[in-house]
């Protein structure tokens, strides 16, 4: 163990360094609340606690501070590790500006929401433990809107093999994990789990309507739906009500209502506006697809490799074994079957198939021991001349 953590510090200190002044900021922020958490309840006084965030005390400082806030060396780790996988992820995408606002409105209306719902829950029981016995804080918000904005740019991606689960389900995992934790006890409270719940749903608001970028504002892709963060089975029902509830924000203007626009990519630069297309969603389709083709390009380099000096060295040996096999039907060697032919000094060297071809094509040798050959395997090879 102990020779895997220089490797990890070295992993992360190379990540950090190559990150923004922003991803530094806040990782740096974390850590030091963490360790003024020693010396003071950072959680109170930075935290959001609902009796005291609504007037008469009004703390609405705490909105921006409490995701800064940790009380446990894993929950900084779980903060700067979240906010550093922006940093390599959404950052090059978005930019610095673009993630610090995201840092912001998320956070802030994670805790706005959650303070709402306690306050909510304290009309509905008269229990003050719910306005001054609980406290917000943590990165829970920042990562439940921070695995909605994943799901969109890659959600195809495949985090588990086995089981395969793609990144476009985690935040429902996610979810699902906290609420198990919380019914078993191990959660303290539903602080976290209300705060990772109204972190998702704003992101997935920002995101979804008023994120400016080069193409307009929002994303109304249809795997960006409210839909798609439940299961199959579900998902009819749940958009049917998404639709409802959607519909009525228009008409009393919180949203507005969105045309999705279809890039042809003509000549002449038609776009036309299409109910179920956006150019997000094709681009994103597109890189899918340029991805997939270069896997199995890789696939097909890789069955298709080289072969090695010692494949070729082989190859040279049978080709000189297959040049040094009789070229006599009956196999045998050209060497034993050599006669020394009768006729004078000249002595000229006849192989018995060359003779046999010879004398069948009728053709004789001429006095200089020079034959001309019925057939491309005759060979003749005239002995020196003894005087």
């Amino acid at each position: 163990m102990n020779r895997y953590l220089p490797v990890a510090r070295q992993h992360f200190l190379a990540a950090l360094a190559s990150t923004s002044v922003v991803v530094k900021t806040i990782s740096a922020l974390v850590v030091l609340l963490y360790l003024l958490a020693w010396a003071v309840d950072t959680s109170y006084a930075l935290g959001v606690t609902p009796g005291y965030l609504f007037p008469p005390n009004f703390w609405v400082w705490t909105l921006v501070t409490h995701g800064l806030v940790e009380q446990h060396v894993w929950g900084v780790a779980a903060s700067v590790g979240t906010v550093m996988a922006c940093g390599r992820l959404l950052e090059p995408l978005w930019g610095a500006l673009e993630l610090l606002i995201f840092f912001a409105v998320v956070n802030v209306s994670a805790g706005l929401l959650a303070g709402l719902s306690y306050l909510l829950t304290y009309v509905a029981t008269f229990d003050l433990h719910f306005l001054f016995a609980v406290r917000i804080y943590g990165a829970a918000g920042f990562l439940g809107g921070v695995l909605v904005a994943l799901k969109q740019t890659m959600g195809d991606t495949t985090v588990l093999r086995v089981p395969q689960v793609r990144l476009k389900a985690a935040p429902a995992l996610v979810l699902l994990l906290l609420a198990l934790l919380r019914l078993s006890g191990l959660l303290g409270s539903c602080a976290p789990l209300a705060a990772y719940s109204y972190g998702a749903l704003s992101g997935w608001v920002y995101l979804r309507f008023y994120q400016r970028h080069s193409r307009g504002r929002g994303d109304m892709s249809d795997h960006f739906a409210f839909a798609s963060f439940f299961p199959e089975a579900v998902q009819p029902a749940v958009g049917l009500l998404a639709g409802l509830v959607h519909a009525a924000l228009v008409k009393i203007k919180v949203c507005r209502k969105m045309v999705k626009r279809y890039d042809v990519g003509a000549p002449s630069a038609i776009t036309i506006s299409l109910p179920g297309t956006d150019p997000q969603d094709a681009e994103r389709r597109r890189q899918l697809a340029l991805k997939a083709l270069n896997e199995r390009l890789k696939r097909v380099e890789d069955q298709s490799a080289w072969p090695s000096m010692d494949d070729e060295e082989e190859d040279d040996d049978d080709e000189v074994r297959t040049d040094s096999q009789p070229l006599l039907p009956g196999g045998r060697d050209a060497s034993s079957s050599a006669q020394r032919t009768s006729g004078g000094p000249s002595g000229t060297y006849l192989s018995s198939t060359s003779a046999s071809s010879a004398s069948q094509s009728g053709g004789t040798a001429s006095p200089g021991g020079v034959q001309h050959p019925e057939s491309s395997i005759i060979t003749f090879e005239d002995a020196s001349s003894r005087s």
